[in-house]
C-alpha cells in the first residue's frame, strides 16, 4: 500500500464494507473487512497500513481500529514494526509447515463429516470452472482466488461455523504465503485439475478416496511451496 494507486483501491474497497462496519460498530467486524482484503490479494506482505486513513475509509474511530488491528496481530496477518508502523505480514517455512498441518487435518476431516454434500459440490465446481477460466484469461489473481474458494467450499460441507471462521484466518494467511511463490498462475494451475479430479470423487460418492487425495494434494503443495522459500 505505499504505492499511491494501491492506496486508492484499498480504501474505496473498504469505503463499499463501510454501511455494515458503522452498523455493528465492532472491531471485529472492522478486521474481517481487512482481514478479507488479504484473502482477495489487495493487501500483500510488506503493505503498510495507514492508521488515520483506514479508520476514516471503515467510518470508525482510530482506538477501534487499533483493536481491530490488535486482533489481527494475534492471528499473525498483520505485525507491529518500531518507526514503521503496522504492516502486512511476511510468513516464514515455519509458518507454511504448521499451517499445511492444521489444513490436512481440517480439510480432510471436513471431506469425511461433509460426505459430499450436493449444495457444496456446486460451489467446488463452480471454483473449478472459475480457476480454468483464470487459467485461459492468463489471469493468476483469478486462478489464485478461484483455489481459495474451492478450499473453503471444502471445509463449508462440514456445517461447522467455528470451522469456517478458522478456514478463513488460515486462507488468509496462505494469500500472504502465495505472494512469495512468484507467479500465482504458474503456482496454482497444477492444482486446478486436481481440485477437479477430488470433485469427481465426491460426486461418485468415493469419500475415503477424496480425504486421501486431499491429504496427499496439501503435502504436494507444501513441499511445491517450501522449495520456493528455500
Amino acid at each position: 500500500m505505499e504505492n499511491g494507486s494501491d492506496l486508492v483501491e484499498v480504501l474505496g474497497a473498504l469505503e463499499a464494507a463501510r454501511p455494515d462496519v458503522v452498523r455493528t460498530s465492532s472491531a471485529e467486524r472492522a478486521a474481517a473487512v481487512l482481514r478479507a482484503q488479504v484473502d482477495e490479494g489487495r493487501l500483500r506482505s510488506g503493505a503498510r497500513l495507514p492508521e488515520e486513513a483506514i479508520a476514516r475509509a471503515l467510518g470508525i474511530s482510530r482506538n477501534t481500529l487499533r483493536e481491530a488491528l490488535s486482533q489481527l496481530v494475534s492471528e499473525r496477518i498483520v505485525v507491529r514494526v518500531p518507526n514503521r508502523g503496522v504492516l502486512i505480514r511476511t510468513p516464514t517455512a515455519d509458518d507454511v509447515r504448521d499451517v499445511y498441518r492444521a489444513r490436512r487435518v481440517i480439510e480432510t476431516g471436513a471431506i469425511r463429516v461433509g460426505q459430499g454434500a450436493e449444495e457444496f459440490l456446486a460451489a467446488m465446481r463452480a471454483a473449478v470452472s472459475e480457476g480454468r477460466d483464470g487459467l485461459a484469461n492468463a489471469d493468476g489473481d483469478a486462478v489464485a482466488s478461484a483455489n481459495q474458494h474451492f478450499h473453503r467450499a471444502i471445509v463449508a460441507q462440514a456445517r461447522s461455523s467455528r470451522l469456517d471462521v478458522e478456514m478463513d484466518l488460515l486462507l488468509a494467511e496462505m494469500r500472504l504465503v502465495f505472494f512469495r511463490t512468484g507467479s500465482a498462475r504458474e503456482f496454482h494451475s497444477r492444482y486446478v485439475e486436481r481440485n477437479g479430479e477430488i470433485v469427481e470423487l465426491l460426486t461418485g460418492g468415493e469419500i475415503e478416496s477424496a480425504a486421501d487425495a486431499m491429504d496427499t494434494y496439501l503435502h504436494d503443495a507444501e513441499q511445491h511451496l517450501l522449495t520456493q522459500f528455500d
